[in-house]
């Protein structure tokens, strides 16, 4: 019996697509949408809202496939040893390595906790409140970062550690991730770019280890018997990831965050209303 329909799989992925790589929380608007479309958190339901981000993750390596295989040519500094050379040659990778780490750690060592958080729509609408409320005052915070575009380990180990927030159902890992950019002086668009690269390796590390985590636990009949849905999510999330990311990076370098602020309190707050009126969001 699959968990669920055709229209619900498609709903579900088309929210994924959009919200993954906007400061708006994808993770918040899936339970959003999943309560919405009165659908049952069950464990291949939690298994596939972190499975189709794998389509979303792909529309970024397409996007910038230039970035992502392409090695550093520029001289290694002077009298760097044999290893820093190394580092130096595949300095992309590392950094994204370096950013990684804080995520991985804390993800495995709380993924329990975090599990029970997503199911709490009362956590999503009051950080969607929280995280929008401080988005109206990010670009007078930060402005259009300075005109720096130079990521250092430093640089991104901090935003590794700005993206554990997200691990809170509706922070969003792209704003906390553009946030840490832009809190070290990079630029919108350089900080908006490196959070997207860092959703690769972050977003694919969770895919990998919920289906583990799945498989292990009996879940093989389950995920084969739900194939369709996966391959259809994935899809979906793929294409309209594509059109998300184009849209965000011109929008976001021209006009900010202030928008998507607005958004965020608009959303979480009607929510909030519904539940303290004992109104359920399933329609």
């Amino acid at each position: 019996m699959n968990d669920l329909t055709t229209w619900q799989t498609v709903w579900i992925a088309i929210v994924e697509g959009l919200t993954e790589f906007l400061p708006v929380s994808s993770t918040g608007h899936m339970i959003i949408a999943q309560n919405v479309l009165g659908v049952e958190s069950t464990e291949f339901v939690k298994a596939f809202t972190f499975i189709i981000q794998f389509g979303a993750i792909l529309s970024v390596v397409v996007l910038y496939w230039k970035r992502f295989f392409r090695l550093n040519d520029a001289p290694a500094p002077e009298g760097a040893s044999g290893w820093r050379k190394l580092l130096h040659r595949y300095d992309f990778y590392w950094k994204l390595l370096v950013a990684f780490i804080p995520a991985a750690v804390l993800g495995l060592l709380f993924s329990d906790l975090i599990d029970r958080m997503l199911e709490s729509v009362e956590v999503v609408a009051v950080m969607l409140v929280v995280g929008g409320v401080f988005m109206l005052f990010c670009d007078r915070l930060f402005g259009n970062g300075s005109e720096e575009t130079r990521l250092t380990e430093k640089r991104a180990f901090i935003i590794g550690l700005f993206q554990c927030i997200s691990m809170i159902p509706g922070v969003s890992r792209s704003m906390a991730t553009i946030v840490g950019g832009m809190a070290q002086r990079l630029t919108r668009k350089a900080a908006a770019e490196f959070s997207f690269f860092l959703a690769v390796p972050t977003m694919f590390a969770a895919t990998v280890y919920k289906l583990y985590k799945l498989l292990t636990e009996g879940g093989v009949e389950l995920l084969a018997g739900n194939m369709q849905a996966l391959i259809l999510g994935n899809v979906v999330a793929f294409v309209v990831a594509m059109l998300a990311i184009k849209f965000f990076i011109g929008f976001v370098t021209r006009y900010g965050f202030k928008a998507f602020g607005w958004y965020r309190i608009i959303v979480g707050g009607v929510i909030l209303v519904l539940l303290l009126t004992g109104h359920s969001l399933e329609m």
